[in-house]
Parts: C-alpha cells; structure tokens; sequence
C-alpha cells in the first residue's frame, strides 16, 4: 500500500514538525484558511479532532483543498470513526486511549496511527502487539517529562508524541528527550484567533512553533 505520508519526508508523521496542532474545528469553512495558515507556518500535520459535527468536513476540505498538508484525525475512539475518517481522507490515525478492537481497526485502515497510552503496562502492550510510535496523554497529568524520562531507559524501543497541558514554555522540555519526537498542542491555534480568522497570526505562532525541535537540543 502507497504510504499516506509524502514521499520526500521520513516514513513517520512523528518526523514531519516538532509540533502537530491540536485543531478543533467549528465551522467547515474555516478548515482550508486554517489549514494553510499552518503549512505557511511550518506545521504541515495538522490532527483534527472528532469533537465537532464540523470535523470530519473539515478534514475532507483540507484533504481535497491543501495538499500539503498532512491532515489527520484525533479523538479516534471507535471502529465506525476510523472507517469514517479514512473515507473522509484523513492520513493518520490518532486516539486518546486503545483497544484491541480499535488497534484492529487502525492497523486495517492501512493508516499510520498513533494509540494513547499513560502507564508503562499499556506501552509494555503495545509493545508486545508491534506498535512502537504512540500519543502519550494526558501528557503533564500523567507524569510529565519525569515520567517519559522514566520509560526510554527499559523501553527505548517506544517513541512518544506527548499530548495533553503542553505550550510553548514546556515543550522544548519535551523535545529535548530521546523518546519524543513531537509534541501535540493547541496553543498556536488559539480560539480567539480562530473566530477572529486572524490566520496571519496563526501562521506567525506556527513558524515560531515549527523552530521547537533545534530548540530541545538533544532531540533525534
């Protein structure tokens, strides 16, 4: 199967940016400005979340209208979603938590995915099931940058896109450690710039966003 992720990058969406925005879409019709804007900025994968009817339109605008970027789905929770979000032209997968019977689905959508996991015993799973990329949330409720610390020495293996209470003065924090390789977050899509459809602001906090990963230092 083609991969779903452009052939110039590297083979996962956890080495596309340092940041994947978090976006929560309202209006369909802001999906393509919005979309733009973070491209502009640097940050070609955008995870939308399924928290809104909104959504899924939102991710078939940006798939049919900007095709560099790399729209996903978040919020994943079910089967029938993951269907949905791959006919809706979503090219990768992300989900708060996991399942056997969402793994399942994920793995057969042919779509990069990332599973949720807050405690060694779920990444020890996850490990054992042949998944070594995974979204680890809540991020600074579960342990924070201590926690990960924790995990690379007995399980180097898994790499982490931390999720969940993490903003420009954290992140670099996370970046730094040789199990993250990006960070999700929302603070450089912020509500009011959204409603407001200042997208030039937008694209500035994307650009400054998109400059985190020489920030971290150590990151590899």
């Amino acid at each position: 199967m083609t991969s779903p992720l452009p052939s110039s990058s590297a083979a996962s969406v956890l080495d596309l940016a340092p940041v994947v925005p978090v976006v929560v879409v309202e209006d369909a019709a802001d999906a393509v400005p919005l979309a733009r804007a973070l491209v502009a900025g640097g940050l070609p994968a955008i995870e939308v979340t399924l928290r809104t009817p909104a959504a899924l339109d939102a991710i078939r605008e940006i798939s049919g209208s900007v095709p560099e970027a790399v729209v996903g789905a978040g919020t994943v929770i079910t089967p029938e979603q993951v269907t949905a979000c791959g006919e809706a032209g979503a090219r990768f997968l992300v989900s708060p938590g996991w399942t056997d019977a969402l793994l399942t689905a994920m793995r057969a959508s042919g779509l990069p995915f990332l599973p949720g996991v807050s405690t060694t015993s779920e990444v020890v799973a996850l490990l054992e099931r042949g998944v070594r990329e995974m979204k680890f949330f809540p991020a600074q409720a579960a342990g924070g940058t201590a926690y990960l610390r924790s995990l690379a020495g007995p399980l180097p293996q898994a790499r982490f896109c931390p999720t969940g209470g993490i903003g420009p003065d954290n992140a670099p924090d996370y970046l730094s450690l040789p199990n993250v390789r990006c960070v999700g977050g929302s603070w450089m899509v912020p509500a009011d710039a959204v409603a407001a459809r200042d997208w030039q602001r937008i694209e500035g906090l994307a650009r400054t966003a998109s400059l985190l990963r020489a920030a971290g230092g150590t990151c590899r």
